[in-house]
């Protein structure tokens, strides 16, 4: 098990591919969600990756100031539907504010699926908006003070 924080340029092709692939599934297939997953995003981003046996089973995308909101923001929040109800989301939410805060020192936004409300508010994030459709979706804007 480990865990890995990368820039785009340094993601190998297959950790590039393994990314997609686990956004796509989830993202797209599992919430029968059709939009354009390739956002022109993650070359600016930091990449948060959860290895088990050689498999990605979590991954967040941290944004810098100015690419989705003005404030820094962490996005693509998954964890593999085989590694759900372990505890392992908290820990990556966790260690995504982490290492915003680290390289950015400044307040997080996020426009977060408006039914994680609740998981997110366990991490010190607060509502600052009504409930918003993003691609069909109901969600919310929050932010996370220092």
């Amino acid at each position: 098990m480990s865990w890995e924080l990368k820039k785009f340029a340094d993601l190998t092709n297959k950790e590039l591919y393994d990314v997609l692939r686990l956004r796509v599934d989830i993202f797209v297939v599992e919430q029968t969600c059709p939009y354009p997953e390739i956002d022109g995003k993650d070359p600016k981003s930091l990449h948060l990756m959860h290895w088990e046996n050689g498999n990605l089973v979590a991954y967040a995308r941290i944004l810098p100031p100015g690419l989705s909101f003005d404030e820094p923001s962490i996005g693509r929040v998954i964890v593999a539907e085989s590694h759900r109800g372990t505890g392992l989301g908290h820990e990556l939410l966790d260690r995504a504010i982490k290492a915003s805060v680290a390289e950015y020192n400044k307040p997080i936004k996020i426009g977060a699926q408006a039914y994680l409300e609740k998981y997110y508010g366990a991490a010190g994030f607060v509502t600052v908006s009504d409930v918003y459709l993003e691609d069909d979706i109901p969600h919310i804007d929050m932010v996370r003070s220092l």
